[in-house]
């Protein structure tokens, strides 16, 4: 397997809102935050998950219907599931508009890393991809 350096890494922001997407990409690359890649849906995140292999995903599950509508866990499911280039460890952040008993007893059994309820600042997105990193140590250099 290649050896990913420090700051290389690929991370996906799965996020309808364009305006904060690129922002949070943007700035993440600017940091040397790693590679973020983008998608505004769940189909084109789906294309992606199953494309290439990434260290870290920050995936918005908004709820665009009434209070007790369910949220969109398929994304989830497909990473947990093993269907994906990546490992189905993957560290996995969750945006949502509100955190249900419910919901948040379902991020806990897909083993959810963390979770970011909206209205957020940018800067939490880059603290969580930063956190990515911390959890996808370099690999030790061979003598």
């Amino acid at each position: 397997m290649a050896e990913q350096p420090s700051g290389s890494l690929n991370m996906l922001l799965v996020e309808p809102e364009t305006l904060l997407r690129r922002t949070v990409s943007l700035t993440a690359r600017t940091l040397g935050l790693g590679q973020i890649h983008e998608a505004s849906s769940t189909e084109a995140a789906q294309r992606l998950l199953r494309s290439q292999p990434f260290q870290g995903a920050v995936i918005a599950i908004d709820c665009e219907g009434p209070d007790d509508c369910p949220y969109d866990l398929s994304l989830l499911d497909q990473i947990r599931a093993g269907d994906s280039a990546s490992p189905d460890s993957l560290p996995v952040a969750i945006l949502a508009d509100h955190a249900t008993t419910q919901l948040l007893r379902e991020l806990h059994q897909r083993k959810v890393d963390q979770l970011i309820l909206k209205p957020f600042r940018a800067r939490l997105l880059l603290e969580a991809f930063a956190a990515f990193e911390a959890l996808n140590p370099a690999p030790k250099a061979s003598k």
